[in-house]
């Protein structure tokens, strides 16, 4: 399902130099396949759009936001990427620095309530390791 024709936003390398604290305290939890084994991307363009977060694998896209969103302006974002599949999960900003925890288990929750009907297969780091094996902390944060 992959789009050959993707384009890349011209904001895109801005917003990923100009994120927020909070946009960088969670992305040094999803970055790298640290939340377990889930692979997220930042500022990732998405038609018309560029997400802070989003796991493609599962089609979740996570949002950060600040005093300049609402529910009115976000609606159309929103209802874009639901018609496409993507589920939208938000946080403010304040959540972030304050409850990283809570932010994390409900992102994970939602990963873990609709997974991907074909996962890809893993590959690279922790391909050998036996199903069902709880990673080393070393490899990413576990929680629950």
């Amino acid at each position: 399902m992959a789009n050959m024709n993707r384009r890349i936003s011209p904001h895109a390398p801005r917003l990923r130099q100009d994120s927020t604290d909070a946009e960088q305290r969670l992305w040094h939890e999803l970055r790298g396949r640290r939340l377990e084994g889930h692979k997220f991307k930042r500022q990732w363009t998405l038609g018309p759009y560029v997400v802070d977060f989003c796991c493609w694998e599962q089609r979740l896209v996570v949002e950060v936001d600040g005093s300049q969103h609402s529910d009115e302006i976000d609606a159309p974002r929103t209802e874009w990427l639901n018609s496409r599949g993507y589920r939208v999960i938000r946080f403010w900003n304040n959540d972030v620095v304050t409850n990283m925890d809570g932010v994390l288990q409900t992102i994970l929750a939602a990963l873990k309530t609709h997974p991907h009907p074909n996962p890809l297969p893993q590959a690279g780091e922790g391909a050998n390791e036996a199903p069902g094996r709880t990673p080393s902390p070393a490899r990413g944060r576990r929680l629950g």
